[in-house]
């Protein structure tokens, strides 16, 4: 709500003095000067009126009484990099009076564009007026959109005073979710398309479908035949559906990581680990993030809790403000895949040395399937461009140090596309790109 009163009204009309506003106070004050120095009064009375005037506009404007308010929608809250989004603005006349000239303002970041400006002729008493405006940002991020500024000026364009309402919204960029194809991973899907029955990532679920009777129990569930079998009764217990579940690890370290901006290494790997993040989610998969620094969204046990599409909200909320971080290995990680790590494991990674991909290696044990897109961040820096369908010696002892301990291995070049790179993953093919590599 905005309205005005007080003395303080009167100090900062006195502020909002335009160019044209003083303008005019300093030529009469000194006509008025030379009409007492020259004898002149004509010259007074044109002095009086010159300098009347921006005094008369700063008190009008000072004591001008809208009672105003605003609200600001956006659509959609949580926008994609690159995608346009529209803020909708409500301002409302809640006085008995008409208002003037309304010029408004909106307080947005310099990385969604210039500020929005909107003039408002008149709103009737009780009514209301709506604008819209778009933003749209290349990087991810969280970013403040207000508060609104609303400025009012007298018609001579003499004082102009800015009064601020205090909400303020939060436009959410994420990184941007490739459709990925359907893919047999290797150690993983027992079946194409849809299907998901009984694989390795099945964590947790208790195939045993009859117990022992306990008090209270139904006797409609009771199993005759296996208790004839056992000697005592056993009934029937209630299934559990299986839940498949996946991990998407990300990577996150500084060092592992080459480039800088849009077009750095990191970049693309937040991508990456966001489409496949919310394909695993379409799929039916119980599906966490979780990187180097040993943080996972959703928390231990928020999973079940949430639906697809506020999993998915909550992972892409997470990977928009992700940002490098200052460690050295991935053993952070690793206590949080050991207690909860059954399940499909896609690890999005930069540089490795040898302590680090041993350590992934034995890790490799504790998961039902498990795919690795490793970087070769050197691509990222310039290096190694001419010659693309080798990496340096260090990637290639990586990639077949991960391999020898059961990972499915995409290597990943700058430029790749992350839905080739998964249909490359598919268990079920022969070949991928940069597969094997040649004279290794």
């Amino acid at each position: 709500m905005v309205q005005s009163d007080s003395a303080s009204g009167l100090r900062a009309g006195f502020r909002g003095l335009t160019t044209r506003g003083r303008s005019f106070l300093a030529a009469g004050v000194t006509a008025v000067v030379c009409s007492y120095l020259l004898d002149q009064d004509a010259l007074l009375r044109v002095g009086v009126l010159l300098a009347a005037l921006p005094l008369v506009a700063v008190v009008v404007v000072a004591n001008t009484r809208y009672r105003v308010a605003s609200g600001r929608r956006l659509s959609p809250r949580r926008a994609a990099a690159g995608q346009e989004a529209r803020v909708h603005l409500r301002v409302d006349n809640v006085s008995r009076v008409p208002t003037g000239v309304l010029l408004l303002e909106d307080k947005v970041p310099y990385v969604l564009g210039p500020r929005p400006r909107f003039v408002l002729d008149r709103v009737e008493p009780r009514g209301h007026r709506e604008v819209s405006y778009r933003v749209r940002s290349d990087l991810r991020g969280r970013y403040p959109l207000g508060p609104l500024q609303l400025r009012l000026s007298d018609p001579f364009g003499m004082c102009e005073v800015t009064r601020a309402f205090t909400a303020s919204d939060v436009l959410t960029v994420v990184p941007q979710v490739q459709a990925l194809p359907n893919a047999r991973l290797s150690g993983e899907w027992a079946g194409q398309g849809e299907s998901r029955s009984r694989t390795l990532a099945m964590a947790g679920d208790d195939d045993l479908i009859l117990r022992e009777y306990r008090p209270g129990d139904d006797l409609r569930r009771v199993h005759w035949r296996s208790t004839a079998r056992y000697g005592e009764l056993m009934v029937r217990r209630e299934e559990q559906p299986q839940q498949a579940r996946a991990t998407v690890l990300l990577d996150t370290r500084e060092i592992a990581h080459r480039g800088s901006g849009p077009a750095s290494s990191f970049e693309w790997a937040v991508g990456c680990a966001a489409s496949v993040a919310v394909h695993l989610l379409e799929r039916g998969y119980q599906t966490r993030l979780l990187t180097d620094t040993g943080q996972s969204v959703p928390g231990p046990g928020g999973g079940r809790s949430h639906s697809t599409a506020e999993t998915s909200g909550l992972v892409l909320d997470a990977l928009a403000v992700a940002d490098l971080s200052e460690g050295g290995t991935l053993s952070r990680a690793e206590d949080p895949l050991r207690t909860g790590g059954e399940g499909l494991l896609v690890a999005v990674l930069g540089d490795l040395d040898d302590t680090q991909a041993a350590r992934l290696g034995r890790l490799r044990s504790r998961t039902g399937g498990a795919v690795a897109f490793l970087l070769d961040t050197g691509t990222w820096a310039g290096l190694r461009m001419l010659a693309p369908d080798t990496g340096g010696d260090e990637f290639r002892d990586r990639a077949r140090q991960l391999r020898e301990a059961g990972w499915t291995v995409i290597p990943v070049r700058a430029g790749d596309s992350v839905p080739d790179l998964w249909r490359a993953a598919d268990g079920s093919r022969t070949t991928a790109p940069y597969r094997e590599e040649a004279g290794a």
